[in-house]
């Protein structure tokens, strides 16, 4: 009855589907249960009035192990569709489908360990007792249930630090499964190497001793071969490169053309990944094009070019071994290659200009990428040897300015004729830039995408590695999943720090624009209201326990000198708030961490108030420190718009300093910006003013003041800031990095006393030390710099020969940092130590002391 679509028929099945779901043989339970899923799908409300879904989660607690698997996969079915959660996860529901787990059929442990996924764990040991549990599906002979329990694990694991020995234990147990689902039909491997690509690319170390099990087998399928390659590459190490070379170098010379040419790409992608290798992998290409196999030499020479761009002026001497390939070139990319090595090292080929000239015979038969690639390929060649090229480079701007019907090939035209005709020795800083190295994995996938994947590990989404909401229409809005923050190792070693780079974090993998495009798409440019965005706000994770030292020890109270300061009004713990204020209503972060207002305990100094003093007493002012601006959004992905940026503190705000380049041809207006929700409820104050048209070739400096709201959504990492820039061309998304510094508010100067009864309420083991280097050593003037940038002094004192600082830090969002500095004699490093309730920002923090000290 239940699938009868028809709304009369449903009036007549809600007596016997109630009497079904209590009666006494479990066969009919369970069979009742999946009914429950179908009369929702046909009337959600009649299902809920008469009672059914309690009905369905009493079913949870049934004896029979089948009928809780069918309650659990009605229930997700359910909760798909549902405009609000219909299962409430907790300890003893979770203890009790745990239960059930072992008594049902496969494709009940599957539904049982989708719905255990989604719940997160309150603490570490709770964590652990379900990886412990759940770890023996990893031999079921199914590999949906192999595949659903690995989901569950890597999840936990997030949530556990990554060195324990727990979790290096897991992590041996991982690897065996999924090698074994390996050895299944090829269908059945092809679903495993795509899931497997994404846990190799979260946790490479998971199988990083199992290369050979990925090594093709002559019988496999195309598509198992292709995958197996693409991890192959993803598992390439110092340790085992010369195995994997040997094998690519195999796979060169077999019959399957699509093969080899991935083979052969391969061998490249292993120089770009591994340095030590690239030498081997270098005289691996060249044997191959000695092979003289068309389509292998092509490839060849496609990946060479790469290498160059990745070690300039290294292995320029196998350059007259391609040349002697000139004539066999039959491909786009390889002739647009072949041109791109002969017009970047035309200075060290005699007969360059003949080479290129060959090439012209045939231009208006060439596919534009060639021509493209020919005509900067001579005017580079022109502005290296000027003399006996003059009448090559009139040529080919003639035939792309005037016998050419594409407008790209046109457009580079005119600007390479204008550039030369203007200013010979610009257009030689241009045409001949130094250009930015190659990254060694540009084909992974942006880590929020990855994140998410991993929590649909073994469906669709892991398979086509894309989210489900790319895919799936016709339902309400999948809710988006994402793993938990990362649990930092136990070890707690200090970070290092680049000198030249002060105070920003290098990010290995920037996202790219299409990562961006679900999480900003619903911003509405046309409303004055704040961007709307997919993700979900959720709640920050408690404060990470680390093992740490108290460096104040017991003797703080005569140390600070301020034990007897009268504390009433403040409550130094979580209940109170500090100093009467709240922030946001006291939700978000600012519940975390305890103190919601501004601080009553001292004067509100702001950043750099020395300068009236030190015009008095002939004393330098100490100015606030500030990053460079740096490129977040080159000409090619905004459409030739170029952003740089960076941020600053103005007049108690965060503010975003922006330099707008307009690269293309045409004027640009109506520009807007909008942020996506981050960790520090971060929105534009007041609109975008940017001069409007913005002429070709031209340039404008916008400050865009950022207000803080209580609309927080914590990133990945946490200073991560999304935006969307609009113009009369399109919206263009990219990310940056906030530098912590700048959320650090005036009236962070916390009282003696206060600063005492706070550092000792904060559990010790929310306290971790790190080591910062600077060339300062006098405590004043490290002082002057770190007030400069809201960074107050409480104290200093001299102890055991060395210097303390007591300091703190106030951020927008309410959280207060401790902070004790033990100064060194020599400048070698000093020691920071750091207390908070939301240990999550220390990495930020370090980073922003070292960027002052440095500065």
């Amino acid at each position: 009855m239940g699938c009868i679509r028809v709304d009369k028929i449903t009036e007549y099945l809600c007596d016997p589907l109630r009497k079904c779901l209590k009666d006494e043989d479990p066969y009919v339970r369970k069979t009742a249960a999946v009914c429950v899923a179908k009369l929702y799908d046909i009337n959600p409300t009649l299902a809920e009035d008469q009672g059914f879904l309690d009905a369905l989660k009493d079913l949870l607690s049934d004896s029979n192990p089948m009928v809780v698997a069918n309650a659990v996969a009605a229930l997700g079915e359910i909760n798909e569709t549902s405009p609000h959660p219909i299962i409430d996860m907790n300890t003893v529901m979770v203890n009790k489908l745990l239960t059930a787990l072992n008594e049902c059929t496969e494709w009940g442990q599957v539904f049982i360990l989708d719905c255990v996924a989604n719940y997160s764990p309150t603490d570490e040991r709770e964590a652990q007792g379900i990886c412990e549990r759940v770890s023996p599906r990893l031999a079921h002979a199914n590999a949906a249930v192999v595949l659903s329990a690995v989901k569950v694990l890597m999840k936990l694991m997030e949530m556990l630090p990554s060195d324990s020995d727990f979790v290096v234990a897991l992590s041996k147990k991982l690897a065996p499964p999924l090698v074994t689902l390996l050895s299944a039909e090829p269908e059945i491997q092809y679903v495993a190497l795509r899931n497997i690509n994404l846990i190799v690319q979260k946790k490479p170390d998971i199988l990083q001793h199992e290369m050979k099990v990925f090594f093709v087998k002559y019988n496999d399928p195309i598509y198992v071969k292709l995958e197996k390659l693409d991890i192959m590459i993803r598992l390439a190490s110092p340790a085992n490169i010369a195995q994997v070379l040997a094998e690519l170098k195999e796979y060169a010379t077999e019959v399957d053309i699509d093969f080899v040419r991935k083979a052969v790409r391969a061998i490249g992608r292993c120089a770009i990944k591994v340095e030590q290798s690239a030498e081997r992998c270098v005289s691996t290409l060249l044997d191959l094009i000695q092979t003289k196999v068309n389509y292998v030499v092509q490839e060849a020479i496609v990946v060479i070019k790469d290498i160059f761009r990745k070690y300039p002026n290294k292995y320029e001497s196998i350059i007259s071994t391609l040349c002697e390939n000139l004539d066999t070139l039959d491909e786009p990319d390889a002739k647009a290659s072949m041109i791109w090595i002969i017009g970047e090292y035309a200075e060290r080929i005699e007969n360059a200009n003949e080479l290129l000239e060959s090439f012209l015979e045939g231009f208006a038969d060439e596919n534009t990428q060639v021509q493209l690639q020919l005509l900067t390929g001579i005017v580079k060649l022109f502005l290296k040897r000027p003399t006996d090229t003059q009448e090559l480079v009139q040529k080919v701007l003639t035939l792309a300015t005037q016998e050419s019907d594409n407008p790209d090939l046109r457009d580079r035209g005119y600007i390479y004729w204008r550039l030369l005709s203007t200013d010979p020795v610009i257009a030689k800083q241009v045409v001949l830039a130094e250009k930015p190295l190659i990254s060694e994995e540009t084909d992974c996938l942006e880590p929020t995408l990855l994140d998410e994947l991993c929590c649909h590990i073994g469906t669709l989404a892991s398979v086509y590695h894309k989210p489900p909401t790319a895919f799936i229409e016709g339902r309400t809005a999948v809710t988006r999943k994402s793993l938990p923050a990362r649990v930092p190792s136990l070890n707690g070693g200090s970070p290092s720090f680049d000198a030249s780079t002060p105070g920003q974090r290098q990010q290995t993998v920037i996202p790219n624009q299409d990562s961006l495009i679900g999480d900003l798409l619903s911003l509405d440019f046309g409303s004055p209201s704040g961007p709307q965005s997919s993700y979900a706000m959720g709640s920050m994770p408690p404060p990470m326990t680390t093992a740490g030292q108290d460096l104040l020890g017991a003797d703080l109270d005569s140390l600070i000198g301020g034990g007897s300061s009268d504390l009433s009004g403040h409550s130094a713990g979580g209940s109170g708030g500090y100093g009467g204020g709240g922030y946001g209503g006291g939700g978000g972060l600012a519940d975390l961490v305890g103190f919601g207002g501004s601080s009553s305990g001292g004067p509100s100094l702001a950043a750099g108030n020395t300068g009236l003093l030190g015009d008095i007493f002939g004393i330098a002012p100490v100015s606030a420190y500030s990053v460079p601006k740096q490129v977040w959004l080159n000409p090619g992905q905004g459409k030739g718009l170029e952003v740089q940026g960076s941020f600053s503190r103005k007049n108690r705000q965060v503010t975003m300093e922006l330099t707008l380049t307009n690269r293309a041809l045409q004027g640009m207006s109506d520009f807007d910006v909008r942020l996506n929700k981050n960790s520090f409820g971060l929105t534009p104050a007041s609109p975008l003013n940017v001069r409007s048209p913005l002429p070709p070739n031209q340039s404008n400096e916008a400050s865009l003041p950022l207000n803080i709201t209580a609309d927080i959504a914590k990133q990945n990492p946490l200073t991560n800031l999304q935006v969307a820039l609009k113009n009369n061309i399109g919206v263009h998304y990219f990310a940056c990095l906030i530098p912590m510094h700048v959320l650090f508010v005036e009236d962070g100067l916390m009282e003696k006393g206060v600063f005492l009864a706070t550092w000792k309420d904060i559990s010790s083991d929310n306290e971790k030390q790190f080591d910062i280097h600077t060339s300062l050593t006098d405590a004043d003037a490290i002082s002057n710099k770190l007030q400069a940038n809201n960074i107050f002094t409480v104290t200093k004192l001299a102890t055991d020969g060395r210097q303390l600082m007591y300091l703190s830090v106030k951020m927008t969002i309410g959280i207060w940092i401790l902070c004790e500095l033990k100064l060194n004699a020599i400048a070698s490093g000093h020691t920071l130590a750091l207390k908070s309730r939301v240990p999550d920002i220390y990495l930020g923090i370090v980073e922003a002391f070292q960027g002052i000290l440095l500065a």
